[in-house]
């Protein structure tokens, strides 16, 4: 979960990383009243999850309430990369003598966490990884060890922090780390880091990412989803326990196990160039789905208006097969006439004959068979094209 830049800084706030004062507003009413209680000069800030708001105008600075209010009226409707602004956070301005980088983020690739540091900040880090790579230090972080004080100082100096604001600066590292593990975030990103006119170091902007998988340790997390922006099939799909995805295509996609689902969405893709049609979602019922499960996931595929066919591949294992086909029948029994688009199941593995057998003898005009994955994907893509 992306966080807006106004949660980002209570949240910082939160762990003791040292922020200006910040308020949302949603109103322009508001605006003017938040700017009015930080002493007028304050920055309107498009709350966007986009990157480039300055350059798209939705970053300003307003020398008074009433300023604010007019730059707020301004903002609000507002579309940055497609992104509608809806709100904005009135920051308390500033006097910036340097910009600097300082993020932790999560390394997929090499199994571990990421430090990356840099004196050039209030730039995009591709831009200072390109042009001035030496100005920037990246830092492996086994997360059994974590960042101690001396491995702070060591990626600060790293970054070429001026040595008047190292001992600051790591001062907020630690406190970032402390933060980042604290709310099981991927990423926790200050950009930029600001040396005041006092010589004081402010985290200005924030960009953090949380991880979903832990919300269960978080339950204040919630307080932080956009419901508004979350597409409503992948909201329904999250209070079922799925994993779904909602993408551009046609072809809904069913299956047992993120790496067969990822490979399914391969197929159907190569077999769509055909016909010009594409995957529609991902979504994977697990390894030990139930019949209810599977129900679960037909019932929200099947609600995709952009859906015209379902393909359900899956290999029995842990799921049997007969558990599968059970609940593809349960679910077209409940959806009734609301279920008007063709299913193409590939069944194999763990009680596949059973499976089939109990799809046979359901008989249900939208199912069809197939014995291939290949098969099943070309007929599944074959059918959204009609």
């Amino acid at each position: 979960m992306d966080l807006f830049e106004y949660q980002a800084r209570d949240l910082f706030e939160s762990h003791g990383v040292p922020v200006l004062g910040g308020a949302v507003a949603f109103t322009p009413e508001e605006a003017e009243v938040a700017a009015a209680s930080m002493g007028g000069r304050v920055v309107v800030k498009a709350q966007v999850k986009v990157g480039g708001r300055g350059k798209a105008g939705g970053v300003k600075l307003a020398e008074n309430p009433s300023d604010a209010r007019e730059k707020c009226e301004a903002m609000l409707g507002m579309d940055i990369k497609g992104h509608i602004v809806k709100k904005v956070m009135i920051a308390q301005a500033a006097p910036i003598e340097a910009e600097y980088y300082l993020a932790i983020l999560l390394d997929r690739a090499n199994r571990n966490f990421l430090v990356m540091a840099s004196v050039a900040g209030g730039i995009e880090i591709e831009e200072v990884a390109h042009k001035t790579p030496e100005k920037l230090a990246r830092v492996g972080i086994d997360p059994n060890v974590g960042i101690s004080e001396a491995k702070a100082r060591e990626i600060v100096l790293g970054g070429q922090f001026p040595a008047d604001v190292v001992d600051q600066v790591v001062a907020v590292l630690l406190k970032l780390w402390a933060a980042f593990v604290a709310e099981d975030a991927t990423l926790m990103e200050i950009n930029p880091l600001v040396k005041t006119s006092d010589g004081k170091i402010i985290a200005l902007d924030g960009k953090v990412t949380l991880d979903d998988s832990a919300d269960f340790r978080h339950p204040g997390h919630e307080a932080l989803v956009d419901h508004a922006a979350a597409d409503p099939l992948e909201a329904a799909a999250k209070e079922k326990d799925l994993n779904y995805v909602k993408l551009d295509g046609q072809v809904g996609i069913i299956g047992n196990g993120a790496g067969l689902v990822m490979s399914t969405l391969d197929v159907v893709a190569y077999a769509g160039e055909k016909f010009g049609v594409k995957p529609a979602n991902f979504l994977d019922i697990g390894g030990g789905a139930s019949a209810q499960v599977m129900a679960d996931g037909l019932g929200i595929i099947l609600g995709d208006s952009d859906v015209r066919s379902v393909f359900v591949n899956v290999f029995g294992g842990i799921t049997s097969c007969d558990a599968v086909a059970t609940g593809i029948v349960q679910a077209l029994n409940m959806l009734g006439d609301q279920a008007t688009k063709p299913i193409v199941v590939r069944l194999d593995g763990n009680n596949v004959i059973e499976g089939r057998r109990i799809l046979d003898a359901a008989a249900h005009p939208l199912i069809q068979q197939l014995d291939t994955m290949d098969g099943a994907a070309a007929r599944a893509a074959e059918l959204a094209a009609k």
